[in-house]
């Protein structure tokens, strides 16, 4: 069990919530209430913005009490559950996991329903922050298939209460009876006592009147809550001809009009001494007339209450989405995915260092980016790193002399005291050039015939 308000770690979330459920609609399938549920939610709790939270929630009876069928139908029902959970904090709102099972068999009235294995709803997160999720109370619906189920009148499986048809004392029942007279599960019931009646209590929008034609039958009175709606005479076929027939069973002796989908009551009463009969009343249901929350029931949490606190978290390597909430000295920026990369391009009214003043000359106050909330590093305008080792370059300007105590870096050559080698080198490089000079003009005199 989790307790009220726990702090969520990364490991996932894991309640166990238990229900009892009553009846809301006109026929609950909670009719014989309470019916207790034992649910555990599942979900994850190391959250991340554009991650998705998805509640898994399981659902199974807790003790003996069941939902139940409200009626006769075919095969194809479906129950459906809804789970609540309230979501608030950084973002509010409510979840409804859904989930659904069909039902492949018939059903007859007061037969136990299975739940759905789970139900689910997985959302998209958008933002990040704390919030707090908390389970609510669920809906269990009940959705009936369009078809028709037949309502015989013996100890089989149409009838797992016994007696679902209501007879008057004159009434026999008639048992196995050969298939070749197509009787239901092959037995019937029969009265020759005048005003014998059999009567049903369904939930549809339809009921036929089965039974066999025979020559021996009389007239019988049908009655829709409470009010006649027609006759029918067994020994007379659909064109009111007698006819010849012994115990030819499964005919449709009588159908009701559509009937607004609830719970409503067939009776049949024989009108003479003459031979009534009985087969089944067949319940059909047309599912587009089903009201909504018509068999619906109620879950509210019976446990303690349980909620759970968990933290979003920015996906990785994206902006904090937490928005200063006091001003800094110097304008702040939105920090770059990495702390320690420099931005590509300004924004209109930036400079490269991301700051929104119009000063391009910064300093290290200047650069520094105020980030508030949770987030743990302060990143920083930092220079592009250099591809060498790093190392720290002095530039000093080039001065004729550095004073006394100063860095002899970059400064002019000092003079020399006693310059007399320079010079009496230069002259002698002078005199070499003009002997030189001298021998060369000789020797093109020679080779321009002597002339001068």
């Amino acid at each position: 069990m989790v307790l009220p308000s726990t702090p969520a770690s990364a490991a996932p979330a894991d309640l166990v919530i238990d229900y009892d459920c009553y009846n809301v609609g006109n026929a609950s399938i909670a009719k014989y209430t309470p019916v207790r549920l034992r649910t555990r939610l599942r979900f994850a709790t190391d959250l991340v913005v554009d991650g998705g939270l998805d509640l898994k929630w399981s659902l199974e009876y807790k003790d003996a009490s069941r939902f139940t069928s409200p009626g006769f139908y075919a095969g194809g029902a479906q129950m459906y559950v809804m789970g609540n959970v309230q979501i608030t904090g950084s973002w509010q709102g409510i979840l409804q996991p859904t989930g659904a099972t069909k039902i492949d068999e018939s059903l007859q009235l007061d037969k136990p329903l299975a739940l759905p294995a789970g139900i689910s709803d997985p959302g998209l997160i958008t933002r990040s922050g704390v919030i707090k999720i908390e389970p609510k109370d669920i809906v269990v619906d009940f959705a009936p298939p369009n078809g028709e189920a037949n309502v015989n009148d013996g100890n089989d499986a149409d009838n797992p209460r016994d007696h679902v048809i209501n007879y008057s004392p004159g009434w026999a029942p008639i048992i196995n009876r050969p298939g070749s007279e197509h009787h239901i599960h092959n037995d019937y019931h029969e009265t020759s006592t005048q005003y014998d009646w059999a009567e049903l209590r369904f939930i549809g929008t339809g009921v036929q009147y089965i039974g066999p034609r025979d020559h021996e039958g009389g007239p019988v009175s049908i009655e829709i809550d409470g009010v006649k709606r027609g006759t029918v005479d067994p020994s007379r076929n659909s064109e009111d001809d007698p006819v010849n027939e012994v115990h030819s069973g499964g005919h449709v002796l009588w159908e009701s009009p559509l009937l607004p989908y609830g719970e409503h009551k067939i009776k049949i009463t024989n009108d003479t001494t003459k031979k009534a009969w009985l087969d089944a009343f067949r319940v059909t249901t047309n599912n587009s007339k089903v009201p909504t929350d018509f068999h619906r029931a109620s879950c509210k949490i019976v446990s303690a209450p349980v909620s759970v606190e968990v933290t979003v978290k920015d996906k990785p390597g994206s902006s904090p989405s937490v928005t200063p909430t006091t001003p800094s000295a110097s304008p702040s920026a939105t920090p770059s995915k990495s702390p320690s990369s420099t931005p590509s391009s300004s924004q209109p009214g930036q400079n490269n260092n991301g700051n929104s003043n119009h000063n391009s000359d910064q300093t290290g106050a200047d650069r520094l980016v105020i980030v508030q909330g949770n987030v743990t590093s302060t990143p920083t305008a930092t220079p592009k790193p250099s591809a060498g080792p790093t190392a720290t370059n002095y530039v000093a300007a080039q001065v004729k002399k550095t004073p006394f105590g100063g860095v002899p870096s970059g400064e002019a050559p000092q003079a020399s005291q006693q310059p007399y080698a320079l010079l009496a080198g230069g002259s002698v490089l002078l005199l070499g050039s003009a002997a030189g000079g001298i021998v060369m003009r000789r020797r093109r005199a020679a080779h321009a015939g002597n002339r001068r």
